[in-house]
């Protein structure tokens, strides 16, 4: 059994790796009352075979659905009878199963999660009923086209590939599932070496590293590589009309993987292009035009690619000018150095925002889980403030000509469009 342990300005880190591959990581705050709990499965949809879209968040739901021990209503309550409350989510890359409580309810916690995870009943009824609940759910996304365009831009960027497809899955891949679809996928992917254990606040490292070791019974081992990103097209633009009283777009580009040396400066970046309401493209479009009401950029860190993207709804009749308002900032980025006086204000907003977020032990838990998912450092409050201080406009510059190449550019559009609108954009 492996141990690390760090004191720093923001806490006491510490790290275990059980000889079974397991991995605790926690973050001590002696000022709260409460820890955030998360046992993360470094797995989602970019892991699923084409047959298996879908899968990693059926799973999610499932192992809510009862155990040999409890029953789903029985889970359900066992922490919120507490004053806690337990949860889960999917994304492309990672599976999270969550609890937040009191510190004197960490055993409680842990002894939920393992069940959940490694006791999970599976029954064909459970099966039946959450497919028409995730049916629902995917009804619920394609009537929202603020979150559905993403699913479609999604595609547009990636094509085929895994990290192209919806993390909900279709109506067909998860109809066609059968319960030893769902065992196999399990026992391929939650193994000892791609879970991670996470904890931030009033919690004692021994104490977790002994619940985890009592409770948690996955098998040892490696869990299957996901394929490699890459992309079908260098550009792709595709329009989908709608009925829809508005028109939503994305326009994103190739970003930075989530190791890249450039992160703080990416970051930087997004916050100063729409990164809220004082960011450069919300105001022109929105607060000097009036052209939009949603406005805002974000960069996606993966394993071993990234995306860039910019989003937006508005009238259709105002797609084109507002592509060309975003296409002209972004050249002005590539061609002159921001203002040194402009970057130090978003440096004081990132900071302002890591202050707030290190209050937070859920946030905190989930950078911790990160981190080691992805088997970077951990990193102090002090140290990420020097990695913001050291960005520079230089760096700003660099990186914008990196990124935003026009000749990789993929655009999805969702609503009432005219067809040829972009053209004579490239």
């Amino acid at each position: 059994m492996a141990r690390n342990r760090v004191i720093t300005d923001s806490g006491v880190y510490q790290k275990t790796t059980l000889k079974n591959g397991l991995r605790i990581v926690t973050e001590t705050m002696p000022s709260v009352r409460s820890v955030s709990l998360g046992v993360w499965v470094d797995v989602g949809s970019r892991n699923e075979r084409p047959e298996e879209n879908g899968m990693s968040h059926f799973i999610e739901h499932m192992l809510f659905k009862g155990t040999r021990r409890r029953t789903a209503r029985q889970i359900a309550a066992a922490l919120e009878s507490l004053g806690g409350n337990l949860n889960g989510f999917t994304s492309r890359e990672h599976t999270c199963y969550t609890a937040r409580i009191l510190d004197e309810h960490l055993e409680t916690a842990v002894d939920v999660l393992s069940d959940i995870m490694c006791n999970a009943t599976l029954t064909k009824p459970n099966l039946k009923r959450e497919k028409m609940v995730i049916c629902e759910e995917i009804k619920e996304v394609a009537d929202n086209p603020a979150d559905y365009i993403h699913d479609i831009f999604a595609k547009t960027f990636w094509g085929e590939h895994p990290l192209g497809r919806s993390i909900l899955g279709t109506r067909q891949t998860l109809i066609a599932m059968k319960r030893s679809h769902v065992v196999d996928y399990l026992k391929r992917h939650y193994r000892t070496g791609p879970i991670v254990v996470a904890a931030s606040g009033r919690v004692s490292h021994a104490k977790l590293v002994r619940f985890v070791r009592e409770r948690f019974n996955f098998p040892a081992g490696q869990a299957e590589a996901p394929k490699k990103a890459q992309r079908d097209k260098q550009k792709n633009i595709k329009l989908e009309s709608s009925s829809n009283n508005q028109t939503h777009l994305c326009l994103g580009y190739p970003g930075l993987k989530f190791a890249d040396g450039s992160k703080m400066a990416a970051l930087a970046l997004g916050t100063y292009l729409g990164g809220g309401m004082s960011s450069v493209l919300f105001q022109k479009i929105r607060e000097e035009l009036g052209l939009a009401y949603s406005v805002y950029t974000f960069h996606e860190f993966y394993r071993d690619a990234g995306v860039f993207e910019a989003c937006i709804g508005t009238d259709r009749e105002h797609v084109r000018q507002v592509v060309d308002i975003i296409l002209a900032e972004l050249d002005r980025l590539k061609k002159r150095r921001l203002p040194l006086s402009k970057l130090n204000k978003i440096k004081g907003q990132m900071k302002g925002q890591l202050a707030l977020g290190m209050e937070s032990t859920t946030s905190r838990m989930s950078r911790l889980a990160r981190q080691e998912l992805m088997h970077r450092p951990y990193k102090s409050y002090r140290q990420i403030l020097k990695e913001v201080e050291s960005v520079t406009p230089s760096q700003i510059l660099e990186l914008s000509n990196r990124l935003f190449d026009h000749s990789r550019v993929a655009i999805a559009v969702l609503g009432p469009v005219d067809k040829g609108v972009f053209d004579d954009v490239f």
